[in-house]
């Protein structure tokens, strides 16, 4: 949130005094104003008196940004996703939902119960990434400057900047004790969704999403869901079904979510047309049901599926975890989600200059159980999305932070060794190349992944790859009537 969140206001200030004027002069019902031309009075009169009294003379542009702050602290208070894009932010808005944008490439969020700012998720091969920075990250400082009592879209302000310029974040990773400065060069981001386990030794710009070559098991990353991630995804697998897939694991893990419309589109990808896939209700929010769709190119069975996730994997990848395993198509393995479930609505205002994202809906699964994780809910309570019973890998801190390590590893694209320092390192004594390697650790052993691969080859020896959906070792949940297909607006939007 930021001092931005209510600039629209003053963007209709004349319309507002001018329609306060008339209601001074109008009778009151009652003898009273009513209650919402109270609330702007109160505003307009504390706007006055800090303009005509405070200590020192405020320039229309730091009038603006007192508004703005007052409206910061009351939207802050009640909904930690709503907020005020300003024209450069809206752009970069629209620049992030199409795939590009400028930054050091990390999605940043507040914790609602600690209200600490943390990373989200940093995004496979940015900046950030590279320098270490990784999902669950406390964000201590910004170049020096604590980030306790700023507010979310003070701190990407802060982060955010020319490309080639350096910026220094001090984080404080889960598990450890002390905070560590990462120096970090900013550029700009291009957004690849989905990737593979490895790239390709013959291209190293492609990916190889064979994760078991030999029973044709194969695995696809999906980072975020943008614009293009859906039509990205939909050439991948058809693709790997040309050249004969039999199982197939989707990693959702520190997938922090992006657009509905992205989401509904990948889960049709593997579900009958009709199914429900996900549900949005609200208060004024007329109530959608988002159905799967006809793929004509890919077929949405014949296969078993596995669905990786983890505490970060929130929104809209949330979405299509709860759609396949309400309906049976897959089974969740990992943690439990991070319960992320409200939608925010992307409102142009000032003729389209700016933008108000406004919290306006919740998402509900197919089986009706809600998703979102409310400051006051319990891990009793019906939220996020938990793995099928028997499929739950609870990581260590320490393991959590192999993974990132050894992810990040094989993800970074390095020059293969060209000879040149051969020499150097063959004039070494064998002794110490013997305690280097009794020092090397063992191989990084991703027990999630290890799940999944557990399960789909078990179906595969099962005879379950031959049109029938992967069975879930509990009940189906109560019939569900496929309502009309709804066009997926924008009625959501990646968080920041």
């Amino acid at each position: 949130m930021s001092r931005w969140n209510l600039s629209w206001l003053l963007g209709i200030t004349a319309a507002t005094v001018v329609g306060l004027s008339l209601t001074y002069s109008a009778p009151a019902r009652n003898g009273q104003l009513s209650k919402k031309h109270e609330n702007l009075r109160l505003l307009v009169e504390v706007m006055e008196e800090v303009k005509e009294k405070y200590v020192k003379d405020l320039s229309e542009t730091e009038m603006r940004e007192f508004v703005e702050d007052m409206v910061e602290l009351a939207l802050e208070r009640r909904d930690p996703y709503s907020g005020y894009l300003n024209p450069r932010e809206y752009e970069d808005f629209k620049k992030q939902s199409r795939g590009k944008f400028g930054g050091i490439g990390i999605r940043i969020g507040v914790e609602p119960k600690t209200g600490q700012i943390f990373v989200e998720s940093p995004m496979v091969g940015t900046p950030a990434y590279e320098a270490g920075v990784m999902a669950g990250d406390l964000i201590v400082k910004v170049d020096g400057v604590k980030t306790e009592n700023i507010s979310l879209k003070k701190v990407v302000e802060m982060i955010q900047g020319e490309p080639d310029q350096k910026v220094t974040l001090t984080v404080l990773h889960e598990g450890s004790k002390k905070p560590v400065d990462i120096e970090i060069v900013r550029a700009e981001i291009v957004v690849d969704s989905i990737l593979g386990d490895r790239r390709l030794e013959k291209n190293l710009k492609e990916w190889d999403f064979w994760i078991d070559p030999a029973t044709k098991i194969a695995y696809i990353r999906l980072t975020a869901f943008t614009e293009t991630t859906a039509a990205d995804m939909t050439k991948v697998v058809e693709k790997l079904q040309k050249e004969g897939m039999r199982g197939l694991i989707i990693d959702l893990r520190q997938n922090p979510g992006g657009l509905l419309r992205a989401a509904v589109e990948i889960s049709s990808l593997f579900l009958p047309e009709g199914k429900r896939v996900v549900t949005t209700k609200g208060r004024n929010h007329k109530e959608e049901v988002y159905n799967s769709q006809s793929i004509p190119s890919v077929q949405p069975s014949g296969y078993p599926v596995a669905i990786l996730i983890n505490r970060w994997s929130a929104s809209a990848s949330e979405i299509v975890a709860a759609a396949l395993q309400d309906h049976l198509r897959a089974v969740i393995i990992g943690e439990r989600s991070y319960g992320k479930g409200s939608v925010q609505n992307i409102i142009p205002v000032e003729s389209g200059a700016s933008a108000l994202k406004l919290t306006t809906a919740s998402y509900w699964r197919p089986s009706e159980k809600n998703i979102h994780r409310f400051p006051t809910s319990k891990t009793t309570d019906d939220w996020g999305v938990k793995p099928t019973k028997g499929y739950e890998v609870e990581l260590s801190d320490e393991e959590r932070l192999e993974y990132y390590k050894d992810r990040r590893e094989r993800d970074n694209v390095r020059r293969k060794d060209n000879g040149k320092d051969k020499g150097k390192d063959n004039g070494k004594d064998d002794q110490n190349g013997k305690a280097d390697s009794k020092k090397k650790k063992e191989p990084f052993k991703d027990r999630v992944m290890e799940k999944a691969l557990e399960y789909v080859r078990g179906e595969l020896k099962r005879g379950n790859n031959a049109g029938a959906q992967a069975p879930a070792p509990r009940p189906a949940p109560a019939a569900i009537v496929p309502a009309a297909i709804v066009p997926a607006a924008s009625a959501s939007a990646a968080r920041q």
